[in-house]
């Protein structure tokens, strides 16, 4: 057996991250680890890579104890990690990357880049990588600075390649090539663990899957004797079948119109309405324009033509100020550059867009800051240490709700949501959805765009499409796929829903 974890614990001040914290891996095997966001995936895996310490149980590599104290000593012998976000050096190129702290050199200490980049060159050839060792690593996608990482887990001779959320941030071509990559390392006997919430993704790639639960091994064993089903309900503790059902509402009054909207070359001529009580989805193909959209209507992007009414009321939107003012919120897919401030306590975050009601004189009232951020964390059951604790290290559900909960403190009436469930697993979506009808419940209107066609047929009172900058129809919240892609597409283009 290559990787044996055994009753694994871990605790962070009085949060008990991992209480009891079980997986095997052998060689040429792909074992899933699954769970909901602050279940511990992440920091079981950071123990194996070096990047913490454990507090209890037992590691075994290769059979024996171990315990690696830092991330070269983890590579060293044999164990890599590619994250979900890049730790690369962003002005280096490829082949710099791929031997970054390993570079060949000349005898008087050079180092030898000839040789350099004839290494990177083959290793890059022999994986049929789409990458070029002079590129500079800034200009590539992520996709690109994926293969960057496995390819210098390659060279350093890795034996255990662990992948953390691979595929939340990439296109279906790009994720097609991910699994390939994967497929090809178990075939040369590489171990591989793979940390996905993406349901649809384990099929394709895993072997084995280990499930966990707030911070315990509630399930593992092979993939193929566990349904889809009996592993949503070991990740969130309950029957799929009360996992999330919203019943639709009557809509209230308009409370955004918007007329001719334009902005070239990517929106032309767009028309919609949302009404209070509603949550109205937007489908679309990649370069369709829905997240162009949200972007102009919170005034991040300046429409070239159209017109806004809020609540009946005409508005001009030039900047996220204007729309913040007019009531119109955008919770972005990029929660952690868009819509966070990582640095800051989740009370900071929670109250930055609406100062005014947690200052005296111009000074922040502490107190009235906290009492803040505690109503909303116990609204939203945002799991953190406390107040204090900096947003960027909540798990990514949380961070989405903190994200939405700003907007809450703001009293916003129009909420754009862009991509809200991407990258978070099935137990936080449904904390989301049910915000979502909450907020709808209590007057909002909610314009949510997503990738995720099955999730708009379960949220969706009706679902608006786009093709191309150009909204090509309006659909029923219950009608089909099928339909849905007939519009997206017109039947005559071929895409992935993004």
């Amino acid at each position: 057996m290559l990787l044996q974890l055994q009753g694994i614990q871990k605790r962070f001040g009085g949060i008990h991250a991992l209480r009891n914290g079980n997986l095997e891996v052998d060689s040429g095997q792909v074992h899933l680890l699954m769970g909901e966001n602050g279940a511990g995936k992440s920091t079981l895996m950071k123990i194996v890579a070096g990047m913490y310490g454990r507090d209890g149980g037992q590691m075994l590599w290769r059979g024996q104890p171990a315990e690696f104290r830092t991330p070269a000593e983890a590579s060293a012998n044999g164990i890599a990690m590619v994250h979900q976000e890049s730790l690369l050096a962003p002005h280096l190129s490829v082949a710099e990357n791929i031997f970054l702290g390993r570079e060949p050199r000349l005898a008087m200490g050079f180092v030898d880049r000839r040789k350099m980049m004839a290494e990177a060159g083959r290793l890059i050839q022999e994986h049929h990588f789409p990458l070029q060792p002079e590129w500079r690593v800034e200009r590539l996608s992520p996709a690109g600075k994926q293969l960057v990482e496995i390819c210098r887990a390659i060279q350093h001779g890795s034996s255990l390649l662990i992948f953390d959320e691979p595929t939340s941030s990439l296109s279906e071509a790009e994720t097609k090539e991910v699994f390939r990559i994967v497929r090809t390392l178990r075939e040369r006997q590489m171990g591989v663990i793979y940390i996905t919430h993406r349901l649809e993704e384990l099929r394709s790639v895993g072997d084995s899957v280990t499930v966990l639960r707030d911070g315990e091994t509630m399930h593992t064993g092979p993939l193929a004797e566990l349904t889809t089903e009996g592993l949503i309900q070991h990740m969130v503790g309950r029957e799929v079948a009360s996992i999330y059902r919203r019943e639709a509402q009557p809509p209230g009054e308009e409370l955004l119109r918007v007329e001719n909207l334009s902005r070239a070359p990517l929106l032309e001529g767009i028309s919609f309405s949302l009404r209070a009580g509603e949550i109205a989805g937007m489908a679309g193909l990649i370069g369709a324009g829905r997240t162009e959209l949200c972007r102009a209507l919170f005034g991040l992007d300046v429409m070239d033509t159209g017109s806004v009414q809020v609540a009946g009321k005409q508005v001009t939107i030039r900047s996220p100020r204007d729309a913040v003012r007019a009531g119109i919120a955008l919770i972005p897919e990029d929660r952690q550059h868009a819509g966070l401030a990582r640095q800051l306590p989740v009370a900071h975050n929670l109250t930055i867009a609406h100062l005014g009601a947690v200052s005296r004189f111009g000074f922040l009232n502490h107190p009235a800051e906290r009492r803040v951020a505690e109503e909303y964390g116990k609204r939203l059951r945002i799991k953190a240490e406390s107040p204090r604790q900096l947003a960027g290290r909540l798990s990514g559900g949380n961070q989405q709700k903190v994200v939405i909960a700003k907007w809450l403190v703001r009293g916003a009436r129009v909420f754009l949501f862009d991509e809200p469930t991407r990258g978070i697993d099935v137990g936080a979506k449904v904390e989301v959805f049910e915000t979502m009808d909450r907020l709808a419940k209590d007057g909002a209107a909610i314009l949510m765009v997503s990738s995720e066609l099955p999730e708009l047929l379960q949220v969706a009172d009706r679902i608006l499409v786009m093709r191309q900058g150009h909204l090509t129809g309006e659909l029923p919240g219950n009608t089909t796929q099928s339909a849905i892609m007939q519009l997206a597409a017109l039947e005559s283009s071929q895409g992935t829903l993004s």
